[in-house]
């Protein structure tokens, strides 16, 4: 994922590329490992979540192991250019950061934990980097959907910028944002549950060590 020209300003809307009205490439019908379908309508009952950390090869793998989750696809999130490519996003003229789809059960998985695997599954504090990747598509965010998961997210933020400021760690640079007007750009085919067709593939994931002290699965009793 070293591709492009990396950038480390975020372009203006008159700066982005144009990009274009419709995706200019077909996305698989179903998840390689969950065998459910990439695209929704999804089921009722079934919750979005969606976070950028890091490069989305590593990040989608995370997600798609937890129980609960129903499906996962990477796409491209927060940027200006309508249905932009892979190379436009690696260029730094969109905007996007490279982020994961998580379409999950709420009774079997809470936000609150998928919140901790976020935090604990990258460094948070790094700004348009994550380990060796630098460039703006690489930045931490979390886009909600709804008021209870912004709730959430900007309080387990807290909670975990607390443990992190103990332990030595920097502020966190994580985007917190709602995902109503900023688009999810399904990317390419091939990048799709890249890591179960590339088993040994790359991978840039990789947290602090600092345990995050929310998102603990509810319990009854």
């Amino acid at each position: 994922m070293l591709f492009g020209s990396h950038k480390n300003h975020l372009p203006t809307a008159d700066e982005a590329l144009p990009g274009r009205a419709e995706r200019e490439f077909r996305i698989p019908d179903r998840h390689t490992v969950l065998g459910n379908p990439l695209l929704g309508p999804y089921p009722e009952g079934l919750e979005t979540a969606d976070f950028a950390l890091g490069c989305f090869w590593g990040a989608e793998r995370v997600f798609w192991r937890a129980d609960g989750v129903w499906t996962t696809l990477v796409g491209y999130q927060g940027g200006h250019t309508p249905n932009p490519t892979y190379e436009e996003v690696c260029s730094g003229m969109t905007g996007h950061t490279e982020a994961v789809r998580v379409v999950y059960d709420p009774s079997k998985i809470s936000y609150e934990s998928l919140l901790k695997l976020f935090w604990e599954s990258h460094d948070p504090t790094q700004g348009f980097r994550q380990g060796n990747d630098t460039g703006t598509q690489y930045r931490s965010a979390i886009h909600t959907h709804g008021p209870a998961q912004q709730s959430a997210a900007e309080a387990s933020r807290d909670a975990y910028q607390k443990v992190l400021t103990s332990a030595g760690h920097a502020a966190i640079t994580t985007e917190i944002l709602p995902a109503a007007p900023r688009p999810f750009y399904p990317a390419e085919g091939y990048h799709q549950q890249y890591l179960d067709k590339n088993p040994a593939g790359y991978c840039g994931i990789g947290g602090t060590g600092v345990s995050c002290p929310v998102g603990v699965v509810k319990t009854d009793g």
